[in-house]
C-alpha cells in the first residue's frame, strides 16, 4: 500500500519541480528574480524581487501563504490520482 502512495508523492514532487523550473525560467527572461524571502515576525514576511528597473518588497500574510499552497497541493493531488485512476483502468483493461 505505501508504493502506492510513494509513487503518487513522487509524481506530485516531480511536477511541482517541473513547474517551478518553467516559472522561473519565463520570469528571468523578463528580467525578474526573487533575491530574498525574509520573514518578518510569525505573522507576515517579505519577498525582495529584482526586476529590471528596481527592486520591489512585497510583504505576505503567512497564513494566506500557507492557505495558498495547501489548497495548491491538495488540486494537484487529485490531479496525480485521477492519472493514476487511469492508468489503472488501462492495465487492467487488457489483462
Amino acid at each position: 500500500m505505501s508504493k502506492i502512495y510513494i509513487h503518487i508523492v513522487d509524481d506530485l514532487l516531480k511536477d511541482i519541480r517541473h513547474d517551478f523550473y518553467n516559472k522561473r525560467r519565463v520570469l528571468a527572461k523578463k528580467n525578474i528574480a526573487v533575491v530574498k524571502w525574509v520573514k518578518i515576525d510569525e505573522y507576515f514576511s517579505d519577498v525582495i524581487i529584482k526586476t529590471a528597473g528596481e527592486d520591489e518588497v512585497l510583504r505576505y500574510a503567512n497564513q494566506a501563504l500557507k492557505a495558498q499552497v495547501e489548497e495548491l497541493i491538495h488540486s494537484r493531488l487529485n490531479k496525480c490520482v485521477k492519472n493514476i485512476k487511469f492508468a489503472c483502468k488501462e492495465s487492467f483493461a487488457f489483462e
